[in-house]
């Protein structure tokens, strides 16, 4: 096996793969079982309009072992988009192997590459801290705020 890690951009035959990420994050990080095909729904969806975002998935050996996804947040301070790192997921057997870091150094180099694009965001569990560590270790730093939600749909499942 090789530990060379490829990035490339998600395609619909990696929906069923990225589901998978996202129930496994899910329940790993939250403890939630999420409902598969609202899920599957909300992947595609994104496919479906690209003004939702993008995925990206980090291969080894052609096999697929991790994901995210980016989401813009517009900014009129800033006349530029802030690209939100999300459903983060690297498969257990390939943790700890430069996975997440070869994800976020593609995510930041396009991001720089795009002129509109004012910096990278992402949210992390209070309690998550071998993530934070690892955000920590590419640069990024604690933006200041504090994540508030009104939920509109039963978000406890």
């Amino acid at each position: 096996m090789s530990n060379a890690i490829t990035i490339r951009a998600a395609t619909a035959a990696d929906i069923p793969f990225l589901v998978d990420c996202n129930a496994a994050m899910a329940l790993e990080t939250e403890h939630k079982t999420l409902d598969r095909q609202l899920l599957t729904r909300g992947t595609e969806a994104v496919f479906a309009d690209p003004r939702r975002g993008f995925y990206r998935v980090a291969e080894r050996d052609g096999v697929a072992v991790g994901s995210l996804m980016v989401s813009y947040e517009w900014s009129d301070w800033r006349n530029g988009d802030w690209w939100w790192i999300q459903s983060v997921y690297v498969t257990p057997q390939a943790r700890r192997s430069g996975v997440f870091s070869a994800l976020y150094a593609d995510t930041e180099s396009r991001a720089r590459a795009t002129a509109a694009v004012v910096g990278l965001r992402l949210y992390v569990e209070n309690e998550n801290h071998d993530a934070q560590a690892t955000y920590a270790s590419l640069g990024m730093r604690d933006a200041g705020y504090r994540m508030l939600q009104t939920g509109f749909i039963d978000f406890t499942a």
